[in-house]
């Protein structure tokens, strides 16, 4: 018999659908529930590149192989587009609901045949001098090859006919991404107002075609496959590989095209002819195109009141203003919650590593970094003063080669030593480690984190950071970079468990010892944080666990294979999944081990491509009080019954709410006000404390 397991892609559809639910939810500010709108469609369009690009690759190639749930490549293709259509009109029912709702509170984004003439007049002249001069048509000639379409990108297809002989043609007009999408109309008083960028070209795109008239126009985007992976078996230079990758991205195939709400059949079909599609790949949209572009609406100036009120990050209480960084690790381990805890000290750390004269050494792993990345001007200042500086910079990110690329260059140019990832896997652990002098002797600081080295994402997602200075911690750091960048083995280390060589079979070993100790009539508890769960073998595991009595508690936000049930293998597992303001992004791991807690906190994920195809790192908690901390936070999710969805054994989820008598209960919020209310108190503490001026020792 078969073991239960809900098909990948279709789960990852329910979280998104988890997703839209939040910007359903008629309890959140307008603007907010714009935002979560938008994060669905961006979401979608990632899937559509990578998953559906995968399975549209393998159906060309007439590979039949099944998923774990049984089903082949076509099927699977023919359940997302049958999804995803419901999900699709969800979408867009909720758009005119939001508009309609934003429209009398000042924020409008009225039809341009609606406006005033003068207004008309005004936006005119707008285009004429501000879009026209960008806009370059591409003319479709039967005869010849089709143009090539700019992936993402809004299309304008325009039918022409000749003034003086009657024939018609057609033509496509790419609309640069740098006009934007909203174009602001001019109204009294505070009321904001725009159009569509697509309706006012659409207007007036006559004006590039002289001697010819617009006989109809619509929108359309396409969507092309980005699963496309460099062949490093083959590769001599990484880097010039992947930029031949970004290359080969731009003219892959087309696996999906979204047509306008006013896209005639004679004009559709024009689109699949110069695409080289069907109605298999065809999405018609019943408004504007491309959703995500809706966040530009949603953080609009001036209405804040639509908004939720902003939650600053706290200052750490074990970090004093009045002591480097370096001084509070030595003390003590350091565990921070993010957004809740400022990312702040991991800047502050390399910002004084790169100018503390004892710091000799700076190793550190980049997956995804910010635009202005502090981090990266450290690293560079780090090696323009005279630290030996190296980095990992995994080319492999997908859609951050680009970045990652220059940004390796421009490191590169300030003396850093650069390694382009691992041959044959990604480099997903999160790792930094500083080498410093003291007394004669060196010590190694290390940051072990579940999330990237982005000051940008760490406002928005939720993640923990462990800074320690733990010999054992330090030497398994060592051994890690040398490992990865001197293409040695991921041998055993003391303390940290790395992937492919370890994590699986040490999560599999600890799952089975639960099980075990079931079987055997003691308590037995598992409780794990996740984003996702795809591996079929933690799957089994957990399974086997259930049936012999192990209590499992799992919190997983995105993909789950997992099908919680009734029968003997699945009636002891309880899977949550927890949409909020925050984007629930850290792995923590915790195992009772006959009341002897095993805590960890991971950079991955229970999938297979985390586990078997990536280098990660899965960290034990040592530290009492961090300990504690992880087991309160694990169960402090568990109690979110406002945010909290239960995933169903179909892998739909059910919305929770407070039981009869039961108060609203929201963990995030939960989580922010004790970030707040300890940075208060650590700071009233300190304020009360009086430190006398020493005269200085000669």
């Amino acid at each position: 018999m078969s073991m239960p397991y809900v098909n990948r892609e279709l789960s990852w559809i329910e979280f998104n659908q988890r997703v839209l639910e939040q910007a359903q939810n008629p309890g959140l500010p307008l603007l907010e529930r714009v935002k979560f709108l938008a994060i669905t469609a961006s979401n979608l369009d990632e899937f559509f590149q990578v998953r559906v690009g995968s399975l549209t690759l393998m159906r060309r190639s007439a590979r039949q192989r099944r998923d774990p749930s049984g089903q082949t490549p076509v099927q699977q293709l023919q359940a997302i587009r049958r999804r995803l259509l419901r999900f699709m009109e969800d979408q867009y029912r909720l758009l005119d609901e939001l508009l309609g709702a934003l429209a009398p509170l000042g924020l409008t984004l009225p039809r341009l045949s609606a406006l005033p003439a003068a207004t008309q007049e005004q936006l005119a002249t707008y285009f004429h001098s501000n879009i026209g001069p960008l806009l370059t048509p591409l003319a479709i000639d039967p005869d010849s090859s089709p143009p090539l379409i700019p992936a993402l990108q809004l299309i304008l297809i325009a039918r022409l006919t000749c003034d003086d002989t009657g024939s018609t043609r057609h033509v496509l007009i790419p609309l640069p991404e740098s006009l934007g999408r909203r174009v602001a109309v001019e109204t009294p008083g505070e009321a904001q107002s725009f159009v569509w960028i697509e309706d006012l070209a659409a207007r007036h795109i006559g004006s590039l075609f002289p001697g010819e008239t617009v006989a109809a126009t619509a929108t359309f985007r396409v969507t092309r496959n980005g699963d496309i992976a460099v062949q490093e078996e083959d590769a001599i230079d990484l880097a010039g590989e992947m930029e031949d990758v970004l290359a080969a991205r731009k003219t892959a195939d087309t696996i999906r095209i979204e047509l306008g709400p006013r896209m005639s059949r004679e004009l559709a079909k024009v689109v699949h002819q110069v695409c080289a599609t069907g109605t298999e790949e065809t999405y018609r949209c019943p408004g504007p195109i491309g959703l995500a572009a809706l966040m530009d609406l949603a953080f609009t100036p001036g209405f804040d009141h639509l908004r939720d009120p902003d939650w600053p990050a706290q200052a750490s209480p074990d970090i004093s203003p009045a002591e480097t960084v370096f001084e509070a690790i030595a003390r003590r381990d350091v565990l921070l919650h993010h957004p809740y805890e400022s990312f702040e000290p991991i800047l502050r750390m390399l910002d004084e590593a790169a100018v503390d004269p004892d710091v000799l050494s700076i190793k550190q792993v980049l997956y995804r970094t910010a635009r202005n990345s502090r981090i990266i001007d450290a690293l560079i200042r780090a090696a323009e003063n005279g630290k030996h500086v190296t980095v990992l910079v995994e080319l492999k990110a997908r859609f951050d080669e680009a970045r990652n690329l220059n940004r390796a260059e421009e490191l590169q140019r300030a003396g850093v030593q650069i390694v382009y990832g691992v041959k044959g896997l990604k480099t997903h652990a999160k790792i930094c480690m500083i080498v410093r002098r003291e007394a004669g002797r060196l010590r190694r600081y290390v940051h072990l984190g579940t999330g990237n080295y982005n000051e940008s994402t760490a406002r928005l997602y939720t993640d923990i950071s462990l800074l320690t200075c733990r010999p054992e911690y330090g030497a398994d750091a060592s051994l890690f970079f040398n490992a990865v960048t001197g293409r040695s083995k991921l041998l055993r280390f003391q303390r940290l468990v790395p992937a492919p060589t370890e994590m699986k079979p040490r999560l599999l070993s600890l799952i089975a010892s639960e099980a075990e100790r079931a079987r055997r009539g003691q308590p037995a508890r598992i409780l794990a944080k996740v984003n996702s769960l795809q591996d079929p073998d933690i799957i089994a595991a957990l399974y086997d666990a259930s049936a012999a009595g192990v209590e499992i508690l799992l919190n997983v936000r995105g993909i789950c294979c997992l099908k919680p049930g009734t029968s003997k293998k699945q009636k002891n597992i309880t899977v949550i999944s927890v949409i909020d303001r925050f984007l629930e992004h850290a792995r923590i791991f915790s195992f009772l081990n006959d009341g002897d807690p095993e805590i960890f906190i991971a950079s991955a994920d229970w999938m297979g491509r985390n586990l078997d195809r990536r280098v990660e790192l899965m960290i034990p908690i040592e530290d009492a009080r961090a300990r504690r901390r992880l087991m309160k936070i694990l169960e402090t999710l568990f109690r979110d019954n406002t945010q909290a969805s239960r995933i169903l054994a179909d892998g739909s989820s059910q919305k929770l709410s407070p039981a009869p008598g039961e108060k609203p209960f929201r963990a995030q919020e939960q989580f922010y006000r004790e970030a707040r209310r300890t940075a208060k108190a650590r700071e009233h503490e300190r304020a009360m404390r009086f430190e006398p001026h020493l005269p200085h020792e000669t």
